[in-house]
Parts: C-alpha cells; structure tokens; sequence
C-alpha cells in the first residue's frame, strides 16, 4: 500500500484538506475534483493505479466540501444559478463569494505547503475548469495538463440536457432519500458502463463524510462568475490533453471538442461508454492516456 498521509494549506483565509500518496520523489499528479464532490470521488482503487505507476498522488477537497473551508453568507437559489448555466452563464446579479481563479489558487496552496514546484494537473468537471485556470495563470507550476468532461465557459458550448440540470437540484430531506437523489442523478449523467452498487456506496461515504449541499451552489455561481476562458486558452503553453464521454449528458461533447480546438497542440480523447463519470473499466485507458501525456510533456 502507498504511503499516505494528509495536511492543510492555506489560501488566505481559506483552509484546503489534502491528502498525498505515494513517493513524492515521483512525479506529482494533482487531481481536482467537480461539482460538490470531495476527494474521495477519486477511490484508493484510482490511486493505487497512479501510484504504482510512479505517480505521486495529491487529492484535496475543493472549498466549500468535505474537510476544507466553508462559506458563510446567504446562499443563493440553486434552481436559479442551475437555470443560468443551462441558458446564458451568467451570474444573475448574485455576488461570487470567491471564482476559479480563487479556487485555482487554493490549488498552488496545497502544492506549496508539499514543497512542489510543478505538477501535471488532471482536473474533472469543474476541476477541469479550475485546471484551465491554473494553466492560465500559473504555468509555471504546470508539468501537463489535463481537462476531463470540462468545457470553455462559453455560453451555448458544453450544455446539459434539460433532464441532466434537474438532477443537480436535490430534493431529499434525509439520509437515504438524499443518498438516493444523488445515485439518481449518477444514473443519469454516467454512460453504459454505470455501477449501480458503485455509485450508491460513494454516495453513502460522501454523505457521511461530510453533507453540506449548500457547497455545490457556492462553488456553481463561482463558475458562472469566472465568465469565458475562451479567449485565455489559446495562450496555454503546457502540454495538454482534453478527455471527454460520447455520452456526456451534463457537459455535452461540444464542450470538450472546444477546449481542444483552443488549446495549442492539445490531444482529443473520447470515451465512447464514458457519460460524466470516470468508471473502473475504462481506468487502464486513463492510465495509459496520462502516460501518452506524460511521454509528450518530457
């Protein structure tokens, strides 16, 4: 089993959970997590793979989930700011209590407080997001980028079907009609290759890790507040590979074919079976696109 052990950076006033495995003499991999998901959406299974393959594997939990920092304030209407993104992205007069930028930021916290100069970088959904913004402004922290299942922030670019924007609004009031939404929606956003017993002891560990739904609607006006990255991306200099499912309800392939086709020299990868979601049949092919990457970026 790979050495673990986990820690706390700061950004601010911000406190970002991390947690770190394997030789952090190896090559450091930071993966970022989306929407309201904490770092356990990455499984031991996932690390294992990373790190027996020579990888040092850093996980945290963004702000406003699981262990690290959450905002206080009034909570805008989730409905509202889901009805934005489906639409036209933007914020709807609510005031952003932090955007990418920030979030990208508390990312270079956690690679200052392991003392790493620069780290491929594969960020999923929102991480994806959050990892275009890193390698917009901190390239020089940047060994590669990754963007899986992510989009430009371009209106009109990378939309959800209207059934997959209403599974992001939870309707559950306890324990297991919350677990069952948030499988529900797993259901629904992953492709052919959805575990249901998968999917619903992840749900089952994330609640009771730590429950804090006003996160994903903190974290979702953040996004809309970041606006395009649209006219930044074409000045990325990392080594980039954009990742995306065929079957993608919640950020549809047009999303990822964007990013591509703006990011100088990036390799297009599409998963036919892959719906939003990173399921264990096609880690091997995960695995050995990073390496591809990796290969490229030397």
């Amino acid at each position: 089993m790979a050495i673990e052990h986990s820690g706390r950076a700061r950004n601010g006033e911000t406190e970002l959970h991390f947690v770190a495995s394997g030789e952090n003499v190896n090559p450091a991999i930071f993966f970022i997590n989306g929407l309201g998901s904490q770092l356990i959406n990455f499984l031991p299974g996932w690390v294992t793979k990373f790190t027996e393959a020579g990888f040092y594997v850093i996980r945290m939990d963004n702000r406003d989930v699981g262990l690290s920092t959450k905002t206080s304030g009034d909570v805008p209407d989730l409905q509202t700011l889901i009805d934005s993104w489906f639409e036209d992205r933007t914020s709807h007069g609510f005031t952003a209590a932090y955007d990418l930028s920030d979030m990208a930021r508390d990312c270079v916290a956690v690679l200052d407080a392991l003392e790493i100069d620069r780290a491929h970088v594969w960020g999923m959904s929102m991480g994806g997001m959050i990892a275009q913004t890193l390698a917009i402004n901190h390239a020089d922290r940047l060994l590669s980028l990754t963007s899986v299942m992510s989009t430009t922030g371009e209106p009109g670019v990378g939309r959800s079907t209207p059934e997959a924007a209403v599974q992001l609004v939870p309707i559950g009031s306890d324990r297991a009609s919350i677990i069952d939404d948030a499988v529900a929606a797993r259901r629904l956003h992953s492709g052919s290759l959805y575990q249901e017993s998968w999917a619903r002891s992840l749900e089952e560990a994330a609640y009771d890790r730590c429950h804090y739904p006003e996160g994903k609607t903190w974290q979702l006006l953040a996004i809309l507040a970041s606006g395009s990255r649209a006219e930044q991306l074409p000045k990325v200099t990392a080594p980039s590979m954009v990742i995306h499912g065929q079957l993608d309800p919640l950020v549809r392939l047009d999303g990822g074919e964007a990013t591509a086709a703006l990011i100088p020299g990036a390799e297009l990868v599409i998963h036919d079976q892959m719906g939003h979601d990173i399921p264990e049949p096609l880690w091997d092919e995960y695995l050995a696109d990073f390496q591809r990457l990796v290969e490229r970026a030397k």
